[in-house]
């Protein structure tokens, strides 16, 4: 079975600033998760843009021992809307992995199909709370493998000799970057 790594970019926590309403710091989070989830790495324009995006709190301030938390920018991850939902991680403690103090890489993989595969007990608890089997994240896996492979496949294109005949093979590129642009226009629509 071939594997790849769980994610390319590890998120970091750079925030210095102190705000006394934890949802001011989202715009930092952006930048410090690469507009991707914390727990599932996938980017936030599949899911409508980052208004469609939670912030999670690590360590759940309805926990009254982590009330002090609320506004820590150490305690916060930028997270999927169905991952921190009610029925999955949302105000839940248990054998999580903070994806920044983690390197999710030596915990989960991905198979072919895009698949997240648990390799420890932490990892296989969180595919079971956080629903990290469900298919929404093999398919942006591999919607964001085909955005990248049409990229090169235009860089390659470029490269080519002209004693090739580029018409045919820049047409059938074409036509699956507009099919392949029309799908991902749709999804990342704000409004939806």
């Amino acid at each position: 079975m071939i594997t790849y790594p769980f994610r390319e970019h590890h998120p970091v926590r750079t925030c210095s600033k102190v705000f006394t309403d934890y949802t001011r710091y989202k715009k930092y989070l952006v930048v410090d998760f690469k507009n991707r989830c914390g727990y599932t790495d996938c980017p936030d324009w599949w899911f409508g843009g980052k208004s469609h995006f939670h912030i999670d709190h690590f360590l759940p301030h309805s926990n009254p021992k982590h009330l002090h938390l609320k506004h820590t920018y150490s305690n916060l991850v930028y997270a999927c809307s169905f991952v921190n939902g009610a029925d999955a991680k949302s105000n839940k403690e248990g054998d999580f992995l903070d994806p920044c103090d983690t390197d999710y890489n030596l915990h989960f993989e991905r198979n072919e199909f895009g698949e997240i595969i648990p390799n420890s007990k932490s990892a296989l608890f969180m595919q079971k709370e956080l629903k990290l089997y469900l298919k929404r994240y093999s398919l942006i896996w591999l919607l964001d493998k085909l955005e990248m492979k049409i990229s090169l496949l235009g860089e390659k294109l470029r490269d080519l000799p002209e004693r090739y005949n580029r018409l045919e093979i820049l047409e059938l590129r074409n036509e699956l970057f507009d099919e392949y642009e029309n799908y991902k226009t749709y999804l990342r629509k704000e409004d939806r």
